[in-house]
């Protein structure tokens, strides 16, 4: 259930008069995460709920769907026409002078941007100055609750787990047959996540070699998909456990089909490991001192490290995203890079650090989880970082 108290007091923190959430035809994921509406029983008028810093909350609902907020506190507007529906936005925002909406400056952020700019339009015209939503949606739908703290920490030992599995199967088959392929190794990952009662929404990423080089490869069969000694693999996984409110654990590990590692590859590794390190250094850094602490912020400490190496031009994506009941959830996402990332990192959400460096010959990239709790205390999970390229053959 909705805690207005709650809302309230965060609304007064961040110096709000209040919060428009709504929604047309499933267009607003973020007000049907907040408002508790069942995906499956998206409706087709639009409706409009607003919260005040203080006061009673306000409904408002088309007459055809008129029972779509019953579930929420508040008094209820039905409108039947356009002129109604505008009046009655008018009266719920009258007096108010700064309004969250799920609304992106320029469209910065369009991980938030779910409100259309014509409704943006009209409720301005009524007098509020509208401002991003984002920080609010972080509290309300990205911060986890005790049970799903404890769920990512005993999904992580899981997703370590798939590691070890895959690796040891790469190794068995080398031995035996003298190679396997990208298929048959996700194969054993996901029959483990089915054993262990896991769900994701992707199969995970296994690519040798050059397709390593590509952070959205997607895993396929022939001949270039095989795995032989001499080897590079990288292997992206991600998975939850099959139960209400679970959150993901989302990473990545290196490997080389060998007993030892060529150095071309390690040189590469450390210095996405010293990327890696130095970004959640930053987080750490901040909450012992308590400073708010930004996306962006992070996500530059880490490029960094790899624009300083002379390999900026091959970091193609932002350093990390939230995670949540979705691999990529809906806080703030560590990234100066593709948008800059305002929303602060807030205690009790979870992010991914993933740095990478992609050449057309192949890719490295480290991804481990980061978690700050109710104390400020920052939790990185997912097991021991990687701080070298896997030799598989000597490990298994």
């Amino acid at each position: 259930m909705l805690d207005l108290n709650a809302v309230q007091a965060a609304l007064k923190e961040f110096q709000l008069d209040g919060w428009l959430l709504g929604d047309f035809r499933g267009s607003n994921v973020l007000a049907e995460r907040i408002l508790e509406i069942d995906a499956d029983n998206v409706g087709s008028r639009r409706y409009f709920y607003c919260i005040p810093a203080q006061g009673v909350a306000r409904k408002l609902v088309h007459r055809i769907e008129s029972g779509v907020l019953d579930h929420l506190p508040g008094e209820k507007t039905v409108y039947l026409t356009w002129q109604s529906l505008e009046a009655g936005l008018k009266e719920m925002v009258g007096g108010m002078k700064m309004l969250a909406m799920e609304y992106s400056p320029r469209n910065g952020n369009p991980y938030i941007s779910r409100m259309d700019a014509g409704t943006v339009e009209l409720v301005r015209s009524f007098g509020p100055e509208v401002v991003a939503s984002g920080d609010l949606i972080q509290m309300f739908e990205a911060v986890w609750s005790d049970e799903q703290w404890a769920s990512h920490r005993a999904v992580a030992e899981q997703t370590e787990a798939a590691f070890v599995h895959a690796w040891n199967f790469i190794a068995e088959r080398i031995r035996e047959e003298g190679a396997t392929n990208e298929c048959a190794v996700q194969s054993v990952i996901l029959d483990h996540f089915r054993q262990e009662g896991m769900v994701t929404h992707h199969p995970p990423i296994v690519a040798v070699n050059a397709h390593s080089g590509n952070p959205h490869y997607e895993t396929g069969s022939g001949a270039e998909t095989a795995i032989r000694e001499n080897d590079l693999v990288l292997i992206d996984l991600w998975a939850k456990f099959d139960r209400p409110q679970a959150v993901y654990s989302d990473l990545t590990r290196m490997g080389y089909v060998g007993q030892t590692v060529p150095e071309k590859y390690n040189e590469i590794f450390r210095i996405v490991a010293a990327a890696r390190d130095a970004a959640i250094e930053c987080v750490q850094s901040a909450f012992a001192a308590s400073r708010a602490l930004e996306g962006w912020e992070v996500d530059r400490s880490c490029r960094k490290v790899i624009e300083d190496a002379g390999y900026g031009e091959f970091f193609v994506h932002r350093t990390g995203h939230s995670i949540g009941q979705e691999t990529h959830g809906n806080g703030a996402n560590i990234d100066d890079l593709e948008t800059h990332e305002e929303r602060r990192i807030m205690r009790r959400t979870c992010f991914s650090i993933e740095p990478g460096i992609y050449q057309p010959e192949f890719g490295i990239r480290s991804e481990t989880n980061v978690f700050i709790d109710g104390d400020g205390n920052v939790h990185v999970t997912g097991g021991e970082l990687q701080t070298e390229v896997l030799p598989i053959l000597a490990a298994y």
